[in-house]
């Protein structure tokens, strides 16, 4: 049977398996492979592969730090991203139906929920600004080129209206003379720097100054809300199909910036920056630990999407195949958009006479300052705005997409019940509603403030703890041998040796190390000059701590109402698995999840045949609940 199963992984599923046995028709699947891995690709690669990783690398040794971020990978990326998905496709549920495994560390679906909630508000607002500079990009000259605008100050100084800083064949600055071009350079500020901050944010002096709210960005950020909603009204049915464009399009949009950025002149010397490898930084602890957090953060492990994602999927999909495909997807997307990049901020640095490092930026700063200023420079500016800033829009909608998504399905899959399912639409649109009105605040003239305040707390090392966690829960409470049959019984192979190591000691090990990097590391958040009080900080480990919270807090809830005769008797019957716990069609358990004891009359639950051929075997919940489970009779 193993050796049958493992010849037969054609396309994702055992051959001997009719497909309509495959779907979930409570639940529904995605139309087809490809869907899902699309999906699950537009998830990963989001915004941090062009505004953070090219900085990185460049800050880390450049070519130098392509190894330890590799290395990473290879030992904790790609086996923690196989890890969710196994998970959520074994169980068919999204990231609070799979602890059935462990009914006592549901709080870890919880975590994984907030979090989600938390990025998902201010992921939105970030596209939010790209539809406003895309929508600012419809002009014959870029609102951001010149300095003859009403918010402009005295300060300002464009890089073409000013005979002294234009020169274009001028050569890199030499150490030499370089303090006279960057006292040029450094006193002034750029139009798009003026337009970011003046114009486009109003930005207030304090975070707690929130004065007016931008009318501009509510408004896009309600475009950006009904654009996510209705890509979801049919839940991975209709983002499926969307995903053809989000998924795919940004690549088309990177190449074409890629071929513009690589033809101009100076763009090598950026690339160089980029490339040249500081070997000396491999033997720096920083270097390494950025490398992890990178890695950790980028494939979106512990935010309950893939969880959520491979929940979609029919029962036999080889999922071990699609994590390699989409992990090294993202994270040569991220490579690639560092050519992309730093080709044109050499370009600009060229242009200025100065350095690539007085140009290169992280973060909004790159996309909404450094780059739209480099592109005023190329001929047909706007066009090659239109295109950056659609891309930006792509790669946030890839990923607000599945964060919404864990929301729904997570709410949908714990109700359970006939009616919610009918209603998901309903849910999804409140849940969209929810968002908007929460991202509201953050349109204000202090919200950028805000935004990277949860950006630097909400999501940071909740993350590591809440995926050290689950790896402790399923390789050690729920027992790895336990869990490697699982995935044998799903993929006709148990998982190779290298990720059995892996996911017992290497990957926890890794998460452990990033959370030490990450305390050691710490120092308080500032943007620009500006410091954030202590309120604001003490706000942001609220919201880290929010999410961690959950889990000590439910396992006390589950230990307290969990019969048992002795308090170790307790703990053992809060963590052993509930006997729903397993696959979600009846005709998938076989071995130790086949049913012994039929349907009792007492349950009192109307059975609906899905098919002629199939009935519905009531199975009773951790909770107490019944659950509708399709099987053959």
């Amino acid at each position: 049977m193993v050796g049958k199963g493992a010849k037969g992984m054609l396309n994702g599923a055992v051959p001997s398996e009719a497909t309509k046995k495959d779907q979930n028709l409570k639940r529904g699947n995605w139309g087809n492979q490809i869907e899902f891995v699309l999906t699950s690709v537009g998830y990963a690669v989001g915004l941090g592969n062009v505004w953070r990783f090219p900085y990185l690398c460049y800050r880390n040794g450049g070519g130098a730090f392509m190894f330890p971020y590799f290395i990473m990978l290879i030992f904790c990326g790609i086996p923690l991203f196989f890890m969710e998905l196994s998970f959520g496709q074994f169980a068919s549920q999204g990231c609070l139906g799979v602890w059935r495994i462990s009914p006592m560390f549901k709080g870890v679906g919880y975590g994984m929920m907030v979090v989600s909630t938390y990025i998902g508000i201010y992921y939105n607002v970030v596209i939010c600004i790209a539809f406003y500079y895309f929508f600012s990009s419809m002009t014959p000259v870029l609102p951001w080129t010149f300095c003859n605008n009403p918010w402009n100050t005295p300060d300002c100084m464009s890089v073409l209206d000013n005979p002294n800083i234009t020169n274009g064949s001028q050569p890199p600055a030499l150490p030499g003379n370089v303090s006279q071009a960057l006292n040029q350079t450094l006193k002034r500020t750029s139009p798009s720097e003026e337009y970011w901050r003046l114009y486009v944010l109003k930005l207030s002096d304090d975070i707690g100054n929130f004065g007016e709210v931008r009318l501009p960005l509510l408004g896009c950020l309600g475009v950006s809300w009904v654009v996510v909603f209705l890509c979801l009204i049919r839940g991975v049915k209709s983002s499926g199909k969307v995903v053809y464009f989000t998924a795919t399009f940004p690549y088309v949009v990177l190449t074409i910036l890629f071929i513009r950025g690589v033809t101009l002149e100076g763009a090598f010397t950026g690339i160089m920056y980029y490339l040249t490898p500081q070997w000396d930084k491999i033997l720096e602890a920083k270097v390494w630990g950025d490398a992890a957090s990178q890695i950790f953060y980028s494939l979106g492990c512990a935010w309950g999407g893939l969880v959520t994602m491979a929940s979609y999927n029919k029962f036999h999909n080889n999922c071990y195949r699609d994590s390699v495909i989409i992990s090294i997807t993202n994270c040569a997307t991220s490579v690639y958009a560092g050519f992309v990049i730093f080709s044109i901020l050499g370009f600009m640095a060229n242009h200025l006479g100065v350095d690539v490092s007085r140009v290169a930026d992280h973060g909004p700063g790159l996309a909404f300052v450094a780059y739209p200023e480099a592109l005023t420079l190329l001929p047909i500016a706007p066009l090659w705005s239109l295109l950056f800033f659609f891309m930006l829009i792509l790669l946030g909608l890839g990923t607000q997409f599945c964060l919404l998504e864990t929301l729904v399905t997570a709410i949908v899959d714990e109700v359970g019940n006939e009616w919610i399912l009918q209603k998901k639409t309903y849910v999804t649109l409140g849940v969209a509603v929810a968002g908007f009105l929460l991202g509201i605040p953050l349109t204000s003239q202090a919200g950028i403030y805000w935004l990277l305040l949860m950006d630097n707390y909400a999501a940071s090392f909740s993350l590591v703890i809440i995926s050290c966690i689950m790896c402790v829960s399923i390789m050690y409470i729920y027992g790895h041998q336990n869990y490697f049959q699982d995935i044998q019984m799903m993929l006709g192979f148990p998982p190779p040796l290298f990720f059995q190591i892996c996911w017992r000691f290497v990957s926890p090990a890794i998460i452990f190390f990033i959370l030490i990097f990450s305390v050691i590391q710490y120092q308080p958040i500032t943007y620009n000059q500006y410091q954030y009080p202590s309120w604001a900080v003490a706000i942001g480990f609220l919201m880290a701590l929010s999410s961690v919270i959950c889990i000590p807090l439910y396992a006390l809830f589950q230990f307290c109402r969990t019969d048992g005769d002795t308090l170790l008797q307790r703990l053992k019957n809060a963590t052993k698995p509930s006997r729903d716990w397993g696959p979600a069609l009846l005709e998938h358990r076989t071995g130790r999840y086949a049913p012994t004891i039929p349907p009792s009359p007492e349950d009192g639950l109307e059975v609906q045949p899905l098919h002629p051929d199939k009935a519905q075997i009531p199975m009773v919940g951790s909770n107490g609940s019944s659950r509708l489970q399709d099987s053959r009779i």
